[in-house]
C-alpha cells in the first residue's frame, strides 16, 4: 500500500477497527488521553475564550454536554466549546508535534454521547482518530509550523472526522468521504498563538470533525483522494512538498499509538519550552540563586522552536505561554511555572517582566529526527550571574511526562487534581480519576453526569 490511496486506505482501516485485536497498550494510552483532556477542560472552564465563544453560538439544547455547565447543546457546538476550553490553558497533552487529545476527545465524547454508546467504543474511536493523525503527520519531512500551519487544527479536523466515523459505524467509502471533508476543514495559522483564536482552533476542528462524519453518513460525497493528490491537503500544506509518499501506511500494523505515545505536560505553557524549564530548574536546585543576581539566561534550542516560542516581552498570560523569555523568569522568580504564574497580573509585574529582557535564545539547526526533526537532540540552559559565575543546567533530552519518560501515576493524578482544583471540583478528583481508568466500562453518557 503506498499514499497513491490513502484516503481510501485510512477509510478502509477506520471501518474495519475491532476493538479485540487493538493492542492493550494502545487503549491505556488513550485512556490517558481521555484522562488528561478532561482534566485541562475543566480547568479551562472558566477562560475567556470558551465563554465567549457559548455566548456567541448560543447553541440550542440538545444530546451532548458542556463539560463545564448543566447545558446540554448539539454535538457540533459541543465539540466547538469544550474542544476550546481544553485547549485555552495550553496545559494537554502533546505528540506527533501537535496536540491530538485535544481534538478528539472533545469531538468523541460529544458525539458518543449524543449516539448513547459504551466506553469501549470512545476508545476505540480516539485510536482510529491518532492513527489518522500519525500517519498524516509522520510523512511530512519538514515542519507544518515553519510554513505558519498550526498543525494541531490541520490534522486535527481530518483525524476527528475519522474517530467519528468510527463512532457512527461507517463503512470504508463512506469513512474516507468523512476524512476527505475533514481535509477542506483544515485551518489555523501560528500568527494567532498566544491568542483566544489558538484554542478556537482546536474546538473548531473537533466540530468539523463531527460535521464531517455527520455528512458522509447522509450521503455527502468528496474526492477520495483528498489527502494524496498533488492538489489535496499534504501537498498543499507542506512547506516545500518534502512528503513522504512512497512508505507503505502502516494502518494497524506499526500501531502509531503504541509506538509514538503521548506526552503530559508538566507546565502549562508551549511544549518547546519545557525541556528549557527542566534545565534551568535543575540548575537553580543544584546551586540556588536569585532574580537580582542573573546577568543573562541563554537558552539553546532549536531555531524552528525559536519560531513558535514567538512572544519575546508578553504583556498577557495568553502571549506568555508561547515565550521563553517569560519561561526562564518565572522560573527563577518563583522555582515554577505553573497555572498560578499563567496571569496578566504575574506577568506585568516589574520583577518579571525586568528579567525577561536578560534572557536569551541560542537558535541551533542541528535537529533530532528520531524523536523530533523540529526539536535539538537536547536543550539546555546556561545562568550567566553578575558575580562571573557560570551555572549550567543539565542537557535534557525528554521532558518528564514524555512517552520515554512518563509521570508516575501518582504525578498523574497530582495534575489531574490540580486542574480540577482550578475548576472548582478538587474534591472529586482522587474519585473521578479512578473511575475514568477504567473509562472503557462507562457509558458515554455517565462520564459525561460524571464530570
Amino acid at each position: 500500500m503506498t499514499v497513491q490511496a490513502l484516503t481510501r486506505q485510512l477509510g478502509a482501516f477506520v471501518a474495519s477497527i475491532d476493538p479485540s485485536c487493538t493492542p492493550k497498550a494502545a487503549r491505556e494510552t488513550a485512556i490517558m488521553g481521555f484522562i488528561d483532556c478532561l482534566g485541562v477542560m475543566v480547568a479551562g472552564r472558566s477562560e475567556d475564550a470558551p465563554g465567549l465563544l457559548q455566548k456567541t453560538l448560543a447553541p440550542q439544547p440538545g444530546q451532548s454536554s458542556l463539560m463545564f455547565t448543566e447545558a446540554r447543546v448539539s454535538a457540533p457546538e459541543a465539540a466547538w466549546i469544550n474542544g476550546t476550553a481544553a485547549h485555552a490553558l495550553d496545559f494537554d497533552d502533546v505528540a506527533l508535534r501537535s496536540h491530538p487529545s485535544t481534538v478528539i476527545v472533545p469531538a468523541i465524547l460529544a458525539e458518543a454521547e449524543h449516539l448513547d454508546l459504551s466506553g469501549s467504543q470512545l476508545i476505540t474511536a480516539y485510536i482510529a482518530g491518532y492513527e489518522t493523525w500519525a500517519e498524516l503527520a509522520l510523512r511530512e519531512r519538514d515542519s507544518l509550523h515553519s510554513k505558519g500551519w498550526h498543525p494541531t487544527s490541520v490534522l486535527g479536523a481530518v483525524s476527528a472526522a475519522a474517530a467519528c466515523a468510527s463512532l457512527r459505524g461507517l463503512n470504508a467509502e463512506q469513512t474516507a468521504v468523512a476524512i476527505a471533508l475533514g481535509s477542506s476543514h483544515s485551518s489555523g495559522l501560528m500568527v494567532n498563538f498566544g491568542t483566544m483564536t489558538k484554542p478556537y482552533h482546536a474546538g473548531h476542528a473537533a466540530y468539523c470533525g463531527v460535521i464531517a462524519a455527520r455528512l458522509a453518513a447522509a450521503g455527502f460525497t468528496a474526492s477520495l483522494d483528498a489527502i494524496e493528490h498533488p492538489q489535496g491537503l499534504l501537498s498543499a500544506v507542506s512547506q516545500f512538498g518534502n512528503v513522504d509518499k512512497n512508505r507503505p501506511a502502516l494502518l494497524g500494523d506499526g500501531w502509531h499509538i503504541v509506538n509514538e505515545g503521548l506526552n503530559i505536560k508538566r507546565f502549562p505553557v508551549c511544549y518547546c519550552a519545557h525541556r528549557s524549564i527542566q534545565s534551568i530548574l535543575a540548575a537553580r536546585a543544584e546551586q540556588p540563586f536569585k532574580a537580582a543576581d542573573v546577568d543573562c539566561i541563554v537558552s539553546s534550542i532549536s531555531d524552528r522552536h525559536m519560531i513558535i516560542l514567538r512572544n519575546s516581552q508578553p504583556k498577557t498570560g495568553l502571549e506568555a505561554k508561547f515565550s521563553m523569555q517569560f519561561a526562564m523568569a518565572s522560573a527563577v522568580i518563583t522555582g515554577g511555572v505553573g497555572l498560578s504564574e499563567l496571569t496578566d497580573d504575574f506577568v506585568l509585574r516589574d520583577d518579571v517582566q525586568a528579567l525577561m529582557k536578560r534572557v536569551r535564545i541560542n537558535p541551533g539547526t542541528v535537529y533530532d529526527p528520531e524523536n523530533n526533526p523540529n526539536a535539538a537532540p537536547f536543550d539546555q540552559v546556561t545562568v550567566y550571574l553578575k558575580s562571573g559565575t557560570e551555572i549550567r543546567g543539565p542537557e535534557v533530552r525528554q521532558a518528564s511526562g514524555h512517552a520515554k519518560r512518563p509521570l508516575s501515576r501518582q504525578e498523574f493524578l497530582a495534575k489531574f487534581t490540580d486542574c480540577l482544583k482550578v475548576g472548582g471540583m478538587e474534591k472529586q478528583a482522587p474519585e473521578l480519576f479512578e473511575r475514568l481508568l477504567a473509562v472503557e466500562s462507562i457509558p458515554a453518557r455517565e462520564i459525561a453526569r460524571r464530570v
